[in-house]
C-alpha cells in the first residue's frame, strides 16, 4: 500500500467516524462512488479484524424447538415460552440443545459456529468448527444444519445460546465429564453469558439421565456417574 493510499484510508476511515455516508466522501474527496465504497468497505473490514470474534456483531443465533423439554425453566420464563415444544409431554427431542451462531466476519462473509449440547448430562458432546461463509449461504446452511429435526429452529439471542451452552458445560463437570474436543476454539466466538442470566435447571426432571450414543464408552460413563452421584441418583438409557 502506497503512502497515498493510507492517507486515503485514513481520510475514508475519519469522515466514517463523523458520520459521513459513501457518497459524501466521494464528493469531498473526489472520486468516483464505486471507489468511495470500495473504501469504505476496506475500512470496516479493517476495523472489524481488530474486534475480538465474541465482540463481532451477531447475524443470527438459532436452537433447535423442544430444547427446553424436561429442564426445570422456573426462573427462566420467557425462554421456555419461546419453546412451546419443550412443554409437551414427549416433544422427541428432549435432552438436546443443538445451537448454532453466526457472526459478522467482514463484508458479505460470516463466521458460524455450532454446538451440540447434552442438557440431561454430558454437556457439549460435539462443536461444529468456526466456518467463514458467505452470508447469503446462511439461507441454506441453517435448515442443513437442523435437517434431522421434525420443526423449524427458533431464533434466540446470544445470551441464550451463550448460557444453555456454558452452564451446561459447567453441569457436566460437576458430574465428571468435559466438553468435546474444540469447545474452546468454537466458545471464544460464542463468548460467556451476562453475570445476571437466568438460571436453567438442567438434567431430566432435575436428576441426570444419560442417553447412550454410538461412540460412548458406556460404562466408563455409569461408572463416572456412579462415583458422582451415587447409586440410584441418575438415570441411563443405552442404545444397544
Amino acid at each position: 500500500m502506497t503512502t497515498r493510499d493510507e492517507e486515503l484510508l485514513a481520510r475514508v476511515q475519519e469522515m466514517r467516524e463523523r458520520g459521513s455516508a459513501p457518497k459524501q466522501i466521494a464528493k469531498a474527496l473526489g472520486l468516483r462512488p464505486a471507489q468511495a465504497t470500495a473504501l469504505v468497505r476496506r475500512v470496516a473490514e479493517a476495523a472489524l479484524a481488530n474486534i475480538a470474534p465474541d465482540k463481532r456483531p451477531v447475524v443470527g443465533c438459532w436452537v433447535n424447538a423442544g430444547w427446553s423439554a424436561g429442564l426445570d425453566m422456573a426462573k427462566a420464563p420467557d425462554w421456555a415460552a419461546a419453546d412451546p415444544l419443550g412443554q409437551e409431554p414427549d416433544p422427541g427431542t428432549g435432552g438436546f440443545a443443538q445451537i448454532l451462531l453466526a457472526r459478522q466476519e467482514r463484508a458479505s462473509r460470516v463466521t458460524v459456529t455450532g454446538f451440540l449440547v447434552d442438557v440431561y448430562c454430558l454437556g457439549v458432546k460435539n462443536v461444529t468448527d468456526p466456518e467463514v461463509m458467505g452470508s447469503g449461504s446462511l439461507t441454506t446452511y441453517v435448515p442443513m444444519y437442523y435437517s434431522a429435526f421434525d420443526h423449524r429452529p427458533l431464533p434466540i439471542g446470544v445470551e441464550q445460546a451463550q448460557t444453555i451452552v456454558h452452564d451446561a458445560v459447567a453441569y457436566a463437570r460437576g458430574l465428571g465429564f468435559e466438553p468435546a474436543g474444540g469447545f474452546a476454539d468454537a466458545a471464544v466466538h460464542l463468548g460467556v453469558p451476562p453475570g445476571d442470566r437466568p438460571v436453567i435447571g438442567f438434567g431430566r426432571d432435575g436428576k441426570p439421565l444419560y442417553f447412550s450414543g454410538p461412540y460412548d464408552n458406556l460404562r466408563k460413563v455409569v461408572q463416572i456417574l456412579e462415583r458422582t452421584c451415587g447409586p440410584g441418583n441418575y438415570d441411563y438409557v443405552a442404545h444397544l
